[in-house]
């Protein structure tokens, strides 16, 4: 039951990430808050996290990856509609390679974790 729990919040949070990942790509250059790091460190890392998060929530990372994949490329080709900012395909390769990290790194965990459930049933 806390299972189930925890993952909503995982998903929740990993849906404000999105809604704000969404609306930082929008707003004008002017109101970003930046952390410091170059910004294709920081897309590679915000993306790595969401992709994290819903990765905790649903247990699928190569179906998370499947969906988050094409919104990085789709969020960053919509900052060439905005008056202020240019698509930049840089950006939207770091931002893919965060995805798809955390995916592979996520299914490598899990393969791992059903191997060793799998040694341990065996074994008792």
């Amino acid at each position: 039951m806390a299972s189930v729990s925890l993952s909503r919040w995982f998903a929740l949070a990993g849906a404000v990430l999105v809604a704000w990942i969404t609306y930082a790509a929008l707003m004008p250059v002017d109101w970003q808050i930046r952390l410091g790091l170059h910004w294709l460190i920081e897309h590679f890392l915000v993306f790595f996290t969401v992709t994290t998060l819903f990765c905790l929530a649903w247990p699928r990372p190569m179906a998370v990856a499947a969906l988050l994949l094409p919104f990085t490329i789709l969020i960053e080709t919509a900052q060439g509609l905005t008056p202020d900012r240019v698509a930049d395909p840089a950006t939207a390769l770091f931002a893919t390679t965060g995805v798809a990290s955390a995916a592979l790194i996520a299914d490598l965990v899990i393969a791992l974790r059903k191997r060793a459930r799998k040694d341990t049933g065996s074994a008792g």
